[in-house]
């Protein structure tokens, strides 16, 4: 597994993970959890069936993860 490999699981996990914390933490209304959830089954499930979409899963699902980090903490988080 590369880079690209770690990277696809960083960001299904991410993904996950933030659905879970903007649930748990009532930041999400369930609009924005079916909205997020929607998409994310879409890029994760239904882009390998366009043409070369397997390229664009992991970024496409990158940045759902960063929409759903900022609706979810309002705004980015610092690293250090």
């Amino acid at each position: 597994m590369g880079a690209m490999g770690i990277g696809a699981w960083i960001a299904k996990l991410a993904f996950v993970g933030l659905l879970i914390a903007g649930t748990a933490s009532g930041e999400l209304r369930p609009k924005g959890i079916a909205l997020f959830l929607a998409l994310g089954v879409l890029v994760w499930f239904g882009l390998p069936y366009v043409p070369r979409g397997t390229n664009f899963v992991t970024p496409a699902l990158a940045l759902i993860d960063v929409a759903l980090l900022l609706a979810v903490y309002k705004s980015d988080i610092r690293i250090t």
